[in-house]
């Protein structure tokens, strides 16, 4: 039986949160950079998915490679650490400065290899400027426009959808970084976390990694988006829904219900010995 029960992963958690707070600067850049470019390539192929088959959930189903790839090579992923690092704080086993330089420098990591993932694809897939009607290039130019100008568009209402959007998106992506820990078996890893990760990607939620990429994608490719636009109508409000989704329902809940129960079956131990 290669299931781990939850009690267990809740320690899984705190324990992979301390880790992840105590890397070095350097370790978290390249394994931010890394994060950044896989997710990326995984967007592109979940783009050429949708394109060559004209059915948005095939693009959905196969997009989760990219997160098997970054939580089997133990790479970084800020979403998902903003479920994990929090519970290290809370058990004392980090400090919120180290919580706070994780997310910094991972975010530096993942931007800069979404934006050499960007360059190198534009290269490949226009014949460096050869090819313009590239279905995969449109599609990402129609999307950093709709992620930044249809929202602020509507003004504080794009806002509110904007910031719903990345916590539903964040809360079944830290889930797919915890149910990775329920198993033992890399199969089973694998069947864990690509649940939830299918489930937010097929629905169109905001994920700020992929938006790492998407939009200064969107806009090397010609998209109608400004610097400002993307960090006031996406990256900022993105980052903010996904902390408040992964921090809240998945790392604060679980651990409300499972550290009681661990703390319960430790106290009836101790009695019966």
């Amino acid at each position: 039986m290669d299931f781990v029960k939850p009690e267990q992963v809740l320690e899984q958690m705190v324990q992979a949160g301390a880790n992840k707070a105590n890397l070095s600067i350097k370790d978290l850049l390249i394994r931010g950079f890394l994060g950044g470019a896989i997710l990326a390539f995984a967007t592109t192929f979940a783009f050429t998915a949708t394109a060559q088959t004209k059915l948005g959930l095939v693009g959905a189903v196969v997009f989760p490679v990219g997160f098997v790839m970054i939580v089997l090579l133990g790479l970084e992923l800020v979403t998902g650490s903003f479920a994990l690092i929090p519970l290290a704080v809370l058990e004392k086993r980090v400090t919120v400065r180290q919580m706070l330089n994780n997310f910094w420098w991972v975010i530096v990591g993942h931007v800069a290899g979404s934006i050499a993932y960007a360059a190198l694809f534009y290269a490949a897939a226009t014949n460096f400027g050869h090819v313009s009607d590239n279905a995969v290039v449109q599609t990402i130019i129609k999307a950093a426009e709709t992620k930044t100008n249809g929202y602020s568009g509507i003004g504080f209402d794009g806002m509110v959808a904007v910031f719903s959007k990345a916590i539903l998106c964040n809360w079944m992506v830290t889930l797919g970084a915890v149910m990775a820990m329920t198993s033992q078996s890399t199969l089973g890893k694998i069947a864990a976390m690509w649940l939830p990760i299918l489930t937010f990607f097929a629905q169109g939620f905001e994920h700020a990694v992929v938006n790492m990429f998407v939009i200064p994608a969107g806009m090397m490719y010609g998209a109608n988006v400004t610097l400002s636009g993307w960090w006031l109508w996406n990256q900022i409000p993105v980052l903010l829904g996904n902390f408040v989704g992964g921090v809240l329902f998945t790392g604060i809940f679980l651990y409300l219900t499972h550290l009681k129960k661990g703390a319960d079956a430790g106290k009836k131990q101790s009695k019966a010995a």
